[in-house]
């Protein structure tokens, strides 16, 4: 079939209602669990061809998380589907009032190339759960991973149920131009933008999670040998191309010659004295990119890192020291395994500092004070984040996650993700053995006047 052939054969079989009964919807997340399983080798192998991921990376940064949101859902989803009442007004006696979740019908998954089995069948996942129908899109990018997604979800389900589609701009263009109840975007925020755009000339829906530049801030109080371990691990995770990686730090000027001193013992630590020997240090995804991060470290000084292989699209974990605000590698999101040191003199000037640029994904800060970072959480404005620690707070279905402003719109995993691929119907049963006059024409102000105000006070 060719993308609007697969677009209605959707369209005709969501309007069956095949997929709204709950118990079809587990069976299909079990269905997709399984194949997850059966296919986990198959995962990492895929993984390591497109991106140099090891195995237990892999595992524990995808397939992992991909099997515990995919388990959640199995366990909630009769749950959330169920209706809540909430209270009727004493005006619209006799009455129930309640809210029924309901999918949108017929979704499209736009996936990145970053972390491309988890952001694909994380979704996917909600999407199910909710009741929809998917058309997803792997990015063409990841095309050792593209094929095996393809592989996995069309022996999973029928493609007017769930459909891949791969390719690039073309198909991702002729997608677009069809109509869809509700997009799921990942991606960068260039992309965003025009996926947005096509959303809006159709008034459909969409949730888009992005990136952006998100800070990491260092305090003077900070456990600075702990701090560094965390930002290492955070950081340079998957070569630092993770939406919610540290872009940078922002370290108080007292502390920062030490917290220099503990991420470059950090980064040998984790990584070896030649991290581009490390076997399970990944690369860069393609020449592009590559190129795009060597021209960020022009003209920077580097206390550690720096080294770069052309043949195999490595660049060693990077510190940048006595970096400007007006730096290249200040002027755009990173993504990748750079990351520049700035400071601060006093910390309530950073509420001034970060106003001025755009809504990060994610802000971190360490500190050991309680009364600052609890003033810190609420000033800032970002996606999501984490007090001592980065990027941890994704890997929960107990939590929403996305982005706010330019980092994207609309969250999801768990019972979030659930939401966004449903809309909320606000119903009313209205019992027909009394009716209450007071609306009708014509109106007995005197006498019904005293009771509407009664009534909505």
């Amino acid at each position: 079939m060719n993308i609007h052939e697969i677009v209605e054969s959707q369209r005709r079989f969501f309007q069956t209602g095949a997929t709204l009964p709950v118990p079809f919807r587990v069976k299909m997340l079990r269905r997709l669990r399984d194949a997850v399983d059966s296919h986990e080798a198959e995962i990492g192998a895929a993984l390591a061809a497109d991106l140099g991921k090891s195995g237990y990376e892999g595992f524990m940064c995808e397939t992992g998380l991909v099997r515990s949101e995919l388990s959640y859902m199995i366990r909630n989803t009769g749950r959330l589907a169920r209706a809540r009442a909430v209270h009727t007004p004493l005006a619209q006696f006799a009455a129930r009032s309640f809210r029924a979740p309901s999918p949108y019908g017929n979704t499209l998954i736009m996936s990145p190339w970053n972390y491309p089995v988890l952001l694909t069948l994380d979704p996917l996942a909600d999407a199910i759960a909710a009741g929809d129908t998917a058309v997803v899109k792997p990015s063409a990018y990841a095309p050792a991973t593209a094929a095996l997604l393809e592989e996995l979800i069309g022996g999973c389900f029928p493609p007017e149920y769930v459909a891949v589609v791969t390719g690039g701009r073309r198909e991702n263009a002729a997608l677009l131009d069809e109509k869809f109840d509700f997009i799921f975007f990942t991606g960068s925020q260039a992309v965003g933008r025009e996926v947005l755009h096509r959303a809006a000339e159709r008034l459909t829906p969409a949730v888009l999670e992005l990136g952006g530049k998100s800070p990491c801030i260092v305090d003077e109080t900070a456990k600075i040998p702990l701090a560094a371990r965390r930002i290492v691990f955070g950081k340079f995770l998957n070569c630092g191309q993770t939406c919610v990686a540290p872009d940078y730090i922002l370290c108080h000027s007292d502390v920062k010659d030490r917290l220099v001193e503990a991420l470059c013992r950090e980064v040998r630590r984790q990584y070896g004295e030649d991290p581009l020997k490390n076997p399970d240090y990944g690369r860069i995804v393609n020449e592009k990119h590559f190129q795009r991060l060597l021209g960020l470290l022009e003209g920077e000084k580097a206390v550690i890192g720096g080294q770069s292989s052309p043949d195999t699209l490595q660049i060693a974990p990077t510190i940048l020291d006595s970096v400007s605000g007006d730096a290249p590698v200040m002027q755009e999101e990173i993504f990748g395994p750079i990351l520049p040191v700035l400071t601060f003199d006093e910390f309530q000037e950073l509420y001034g500092r970060l106003a001025d640029g755009p809504k990060p994904l994610a802000l971190y800060l360490f500190t050991e004070d309680r009364r600052r970072a609890r003033e810190a959480m609420a000033r800032f404005q970002f996606g999501g984040g984490c007090v001592n620690d980065v990027v941890i707070h994704l890997a929960t279905s107990e939590m929403g996650f996305g982005g706010v402003g330019e980092s994207g719109m609309g969250a999801y995993h768990g019972r979030a993700g659930f939401e966004a691929f449903s809309h909320s119907k606000s119903i009313v049963d209205k019992k027909t053995w009394m009716d209450l006059p007071m609306r009708y024409q014509p109106y007995e102000k005197e006498r019904d006047g005293r009771l509407l105000r009664l009534f909505l006070r």
